[in-house]
């Protein structure tokens, strides 16, 4: 079910900050149980089925982004600080759902472990991101954010991204809105 998506919200008036340095990487096989450690957190998997998941799903997460990369040129990266430490990720993959959403289209997405919030990390990787999918010649990213997650919802605007439609999560107990954002590259 498609709804008419919501007014723009008005312009931030935070101030720009200078963003940290990141860097991406191609997961290896040890960044599931990085991964799996930065995201155990309730709060970060709150937007993400609510409870962390086992180091299986982060297995098979990481393997499928290694090939993306292989394939594509481009996956959900691992998100790594000025120390080099496991952060989380950002990236790109094809939209991995085929009952709703962006289908056949290329998502970009993030999410960073609890620790690390407010500091700019997301935005700098998915400043990254773009740069990169857009050398690898995708057209336009979709951002599936759950209306709630009003942090998403704040990295996709200041990405640049528009809202396109608001939806209701399929199978979410009580129904959630979630919105879809786009961005021409």
């Amino acid at each position: 079910m498609t709804l008419t998506p919501p007014a723009a919200p008005a312009a931030s008036a935070v101030p720009s900050r200078t963003l940290p340095t990141v860097r991406l990487r191609v997961p290896i096989e040890e960044d599931a149980y990085a991964w799996y450690d930065v995201f155990k957190n309730r709060e970060v998997m709150e937007f993400h089925g609510g409870k962390p998941h086992g180091v299986s799903v982060y297995e098979e997460l990481t393997a499928r982004q290694r090939k993306h990369d292989a394939e594509r040129g481009f996956c959900f990266w691992t998100l790594l600080d000025e120390a080099d430490t496991v952060i989380g990720f950002t990236g790109a993959q094809p939209w991995p759902h085929s009952h709703f959403g962006p289908v056949g289209e290329i998502e970009i997405g993030w999410r960073l472990g609890r620790e690390y919030w407010g500091r700019g990390y997301v935005t700098a990787g998915a400043q990254a991101t773009l740069a990169r999918v857009r050398a690898a010649g995708v057209p336009e990213v979709a951002a599936m954010v759950d209306a709630r997650n009003t942090r998403s919802v704040a990295v996709a605007e200041r990405l640049g991204m528009r809202l396109a439609e608001t939806f209701v999560v399929p199978g979410s107990e009580p129904e959630r809105r979630g919105y879809c954002y786009r961005l021409a590259l």
